[in-house]
């Protein structure tokens, strides 16, 4: 080989080390960017001069959505008050958030943004400082934030539906394809400005939506620095609205609601999103996903797409549910139980033994008649069957939701959307001062805490929810104390002649329940508003590193507390109220002073619906107060204290009139669907029309959000979603809860099970008279007999009268006079044990079928799996495709040079 091409080969080589290195220092150079905070890179020194925005007059277009000049589109609005024409007394105040204000936006303006001020038309202190993000910026955090862009149409055939037979009829239910036009599919890769090229530019404007600017320029804002003092550094937009230096900041909404736009730029998508899908003229319409998810980003549309499915999902368990009530109400008037009970000769000649010390008095079991017959709608054979179906029902919501989940992924170009691409919260790197290796990546980084600190904030944080918690467990046993007292004190009133004319209709225990589920409520709502700052406050101490983080850690301890808050009345009335009474010649007691309650003859389950009843309507007419009526009073107060206007608004001073968006966003949607989920799953049997009720709520529910966000409140800032975070787990939990808790109520809170054992052993020789399985005489066999002469002096009734010498009372123990008097009986064993194999039964015949229904269902469709590998494999092809083609030019060349050297020596031997 000839020295030249030595020397052509050694520089082959040298360059492909050269380029190698340079790949992977570009590589390095990115990891140690992700490491990196922002506005470290772009801080103006301390004492420096700062450019200012500049200060223009409003161009009297009130519906344009551009800087004055009409070529540069607004990205975003930051709203504040003049410090010069404020009150003395607070000057120095003042000037600190004017220097802070102005440093900001020197810093934004640093980093590229484009910032033009224009001051109010209706208030003169307010100015409203215009952001624009350019090209090069916008391309510059697109792909910081692995934003992923169209590189090509999508070519695959999509599944035709298995309704286009019926178009002429479902395209009633589906938004108008005239007015909401469907957007082009493509597939889509992470953006890299290098590449441009192969990305699918037609026009530079319209590339990036303006949900991805909002975005874009939210992620600068919460990072551009505000104030540097030596090595500290302040930074972020949420500080500066916390201290008040600005009193808004916002995302435009690109028109009225109401008015279709003049204005031949303006989209007017949110006045189409009212029209189709915010109005309540469209019900009944299927909602525009892609356009909502267009408009105010991934994450509302994933609420919205979840809310819709399990609204759907409700519609057939409702149906069911309406069938099992019409089943029982069509039985209550052939029930044999209840017509013993409402019989004069049977019900009516049996004395019930008084349920409470001293006060009470003796009472004829016909008194409870209607409200045996009320229990004959929710306690019937029919129940069983609907808690059987529901449980399979929810393991097909949550798998289903799954695979339409991982259709939405793929549409929505968040199948990847991993941890590593989520950016950290400004709060977390505002703290970060200690260092670390990085386990994954091996590069040194900055974290807020230590080992030894983040195990002092968890361990805080546990302890203050183990707190609350038991804080809301002492609200429990005072309103069982009270449920105690109260049906002292109504067991003594509504016996007297004034109270006569209701004794028919409202018995003691129905007047204790539904006092006390009210005052439930108000209790549960009081601790509600309490511990949500607590919780808020817990979290924030915990500093999560990313939004994700934050909220999964809130929604755990929301969840948790929430979950006892709401559901502890109806566990302890399913599972503690009548369980432990003891018998009338020996009572338990509550603190040793307050007697144990006793459920109706027929059960507590009654008791049970009515708690579930007055808590799901209170909640949902208390959250749609919150939710609708007060932001439309405040908006109404605003416009009535700014007076009528006759000059033009522009569009972004119209936005600061609307509400401010929650801080929290859609974490109390979330809850309150989620809270729903388990009163419809958990307890589902004692009350089948819980469904249906839900799913009239949520109808109202969707519309009501649409509607509330579309109109009432700024725009949203988008934000990025994969699924529906820590709600997802949380779902499952609830699901595997829910088959013990329905089998446990039907077997200890309903009468299900001891007149089934009536009916199949005691109705019938050896224990019963009956030839034939009958439920004939069941009211007398539940019913045990007790000598009044057996009362203790603390709990014999004042009052006795002198042709009564037992009563009843309900319970499976011996007559007196039995040489085991008062003792259970084999009734009561026979109860139990089929009790406890009921519930094993069912629980594993109902946990089977579901790992079944989960294991053959898969999370992802076939389709979508295709999808997904053709996009990788286009992206590979195409964003790699320059690299390839520079590694086959340097292989040709070695190739080349080895030929050329062969035929070299090959020549030399042949010469000698």
């Amino acid at each position: 080989m000839s020295n030249n091409d030595i020397h052509e080969m050694d520089s082959v080589s040298e360059t492909d080390e050269m380029e190698c290195d340079a790949v992977l220092g570009m590589i390095d150079e990115e990891v140690v960017y992700t490491q990196e905070f922002l506005p470290t890179y772009h801080s103006i020194e301390e004492g420096a001069a700062v450019t200012k925005a500049v200060l223009v007059e409003f161009n009297d277009k009130p519906d344009s959505l551009f800087f004055n000049d009409g070529v540069r589109r607004i990205d975003f609005i930051l709203v504040y008050e003049d410090e010069d024409k404020k009150d003395f007394d607070k000057m120095y105040t003042f000037h600190q958030h004017k220097r802070r204000r102005e440093y900001f936006e020197a810093s934004l303006m640093k980093m590229g943004m484009e910032l033009e001020a224009t001051k109010s038309v209706i208030d003169e202190k307010l100015l409203f400082v215009k952001v624009h993000m350019p090209w090069d910026v916008l391309c510059t955090y697109a792909e910081v934030l692995h934003i992923k862009l169209p590189i090509q149409p999508n070519n695959l055939s999509s599944q035709p539906s298995p309704w286009r037979f019926f178009s002429c009829i479902t395209k009633h239910f589906y938004p108008n394809e005239d007015l909401l036009t469907k957007d082009a599919e493509f597939f889509t890769a992470p953006f890299d400005k290098d590449r441009l090229e192969h990305f699918h530019v037609t026009d530079k404007d319209a590339f990036f939506t303006a949900s991805m600017r909002g975005r874009m320029a939210y992620y600068i804002l919460s990072r551009a620095p505000y104030e540097v003092k030596g090595k500290i550094k302040k930074f972020g937009i949420t500080k500066l609205l916390d201290g008040e230096v600005y009193k808004a900041a916002y995302p435009l909404h690109d028109g009225k609601f109401n008015t279709k736009s003049e204005e031949e730029s303006c989209p007017n998508e949110r006045f189409l999103l009212y029209q189709e899908w915010a109005h309540p003229k469209s019900f009944y319409k299927m909602q525009p996903l892609n356009h909502i998810r267009k408009y105010y980003g991934e994450k509302i549309g994933i609420y919205f797409a979840w809310l819709g499915f399990y609204t759907v999902m409700l519609a057939v368990a409702a149906a069911v549910g309406v069938g099992c009530f019409i089943y029982g109400y069509s039985t209550q008037e052939t029930s044999t139980w209840s017509m013993e009970v409402c019989d004069p000769d049977i019900g009516g000649n049996i004395v019930m033994c008084p349920q409470c010390d001293r006060d009470c008095q003796y009472w004829r079991l016909n008194s409870t008649c209607e409200s045996s017959k009320e229990l004959c709608i929710f306690d019937n054979f029919g129940t069983i069957v609907f808690a059987v179906f529901m449980a399979i029902w929810v393991t097909l919501f949550l798998e289903f939701w799954k695979r339409y989940q991982a259709e939405l992924e793929y549409t929505w170009d968040t199948v990847e959307f991993l941890e590593q691409e989520e950016p950290a919260r400004p709060e977390y790197e505002a703290k970060c001062t200690h260092k670390r290796k990085n386990p994954i990546t091996g590069v040194e980084e900055k974290v807020p805490y230590t080992v030894f600190g983040r195990c002092v904030r968890v361990s805080i944080g546990i302890w203050t929810v183990v707190f609350w918690i038991l804080l809301i467990l002492a609200s429990i046993v005072a309103i069982i104390v009270y449920r105690l007292a109260a049906f002292f004190t109504f067991s003594a009133k509504l016996r007297t002649h004034e109270l006569e004319p209701l004794k028919e209709y409202v018995t003691p225990q129905m007047a204790t329940s539904v006092t006390a589920s009210i005052i439930g409520f108000v209790v549960i709502m009081i601790l509600n508003i309490l511990y949500e700052r607590v919780a808020i406050w817990i979290t924030d101490f915990e500093l999560p590193r990313t939004r994700t983080d934050y909220e999964n850690s809130l929604t755990l301890k929301m969840f948790l507390f929430q979950f006892i808050n709401y559901y502890s009345s109806c566990f302890y009335i399913a599972f503690a109220k009548g369980k432990v009474v003891g018998y009338p010649g020996r009572p338990v007691y509550l603190l040793g002073k307050y007697r144990n309650e006793e459920c109706d003859p027929g059960g507590c389950l009654i008791e049970l619906t009515t708690q579930l009843a007055i808590i799901m309507g209170g909640k949902a007419i208390w959250n749609n107060i919150q939710e609708v009526f007060l932001p439309w009073v405040k908006n109404c107060i605003f416009l009535y204290n700014r007076g009528p206007s006759d000059k033009a608004i522009p569009r972004w001073e119209q936005d600061y009139q609307l509400q401010p968006c929650e801080k929290l966003g859609l974490f109390h949607e979330y809850l309150e669907m989620v809270i729903q989920f388990g009163f419809v799953t958990l307890f589902v049997v004692s009350f089948p029309l819980a469904p249906l009720l839900a799913l009239v709520n949520n109808l109202f529910e969707i519309r009501v959000d649409a509607w509330k966000i579309t109109t009432q409140f700024r725009r949203i800032v988008p934000e990025k979603a994969q699924d529906i975070g820590a709600w997802q787990p949380i779902l499952h939990s609830i699901a595997i809860v829910a088959v013990a808790t329905n089998a446990m109520i039907i077997a200890f809170t309903s009468d299900m099970i001891p007149r089934l054992v009536y009916y199949w052993s005691f109705s019938v020789y050896p224990y019963g008279d009956h030839y034939n399985n009958t439920m004939q005489g069941y009211i007398n066999s539940s019913l045990s007999i007790f000598n009044i002469s057996d009362f203790s002096n603390d709990s014999k009734p004042m009052k006795t009268p002198d042709n009564i010498t037992t009563c009843r009372y309900r319970d499976f123990r011996y007559s007196p006079g039995h040489p085991r008097q008062y003792e259970y009986t084999v009734y009561y064993w026979h109860v139990i044990a089929a009790k406890m194999a009921f519930i094993i039964v069912v629980e594993h015949v109902v946990y089977l079928t579901k790992f079944i229904l989960s294991y053959v269902i898969p999370d992802v469709s076939y389709a979508v799996r295709e999808q997904i590998k053709r996009e990788k494999y286009l992206t590979q092809v195409v964003l790699h495709e320059t690299n390839l083609k520079l590694v086959t030019k340097r292989l040709k060349s070695v190739d080349d040079g080895t030929a050329k050297d062969t035929k070299v020596n090959l020549t030399w031997k042949e010469m000698e």
